[in-house]
């Protein structure tokens, strides 16, 4: 049996393939695929955009502080979750979470380049396979300095027209 893949389209018509891998990240990833499904993501924004390191989106605030309904557990290794072995590597895709272990909801990043220091502290739980070069042109937005400080606000939404589970 394949992996479950999402079909993201961008508003401004760009597409990219993400590849789920639940033998990492088994309720991150049903989750994920569970808030596709139910059109979660259609019309959400990327509100953090950090050149070098990562896109953040899937809040429905667009602020960074929102999220679904229902929290998951935090599957990497420093919450007792061993079985997660895949490295944030460019094109991988991860969970936001707050300082709680077990605070991610819907918020997710894909990682630009090595990220590997964040392996063990966040679920790594799939990977950009096409079009990582409509990711990679989120970091030529124009942008504002967030509140931490960070050039990584986009100054035009960068929005999500849909995600799609490809069968």
């Amino acid at each position: 049996m394949s992996n479950p893949k999402v079909k993201v389209t961008m508003e401004n018509g760009g597409e990219y393939t993400i590849e789920l891998y639940p033998e990492f990240a088994p309720a991150t990833a049903a989750n994920f695929l569970k808030l596709v499904n139910s059109k979660f993501y259609d019309g959400l924004t990327f509100h953090r955009v950090v050149d070098n390191f990562m896109a953040q989106g899937g809040d429905p605030d667009g602020t960074g502080c929102g999220g679904s309904a229902e929290t998951i557990m935090g599957e990497f290794a420093s919450n007792g979750f061993t079985q997660n072995k895949l490295s944030h590597s460019r094109g991988v895709i991860s969970m936001a979470r707050s300082m709680n272990k077990n605070s991610a909801s819907s918020q997710f990043f894909i990682c630009y380049g090595d990220c590997s220091f964040l392996d063990g502290d966040y679920a790594a739980f799939g990977k950009v396979i096409e079009g990582m070069e409509v990711v990679d042109g989120f970091c030529g937005v124009e942008r504002t300095f967030n509140s931490m400080g960070e050039y990584a606000e986009p100054k035009e939404p960068l929005r999500i027209k849909e995600m799609i589970e490809i069968k």
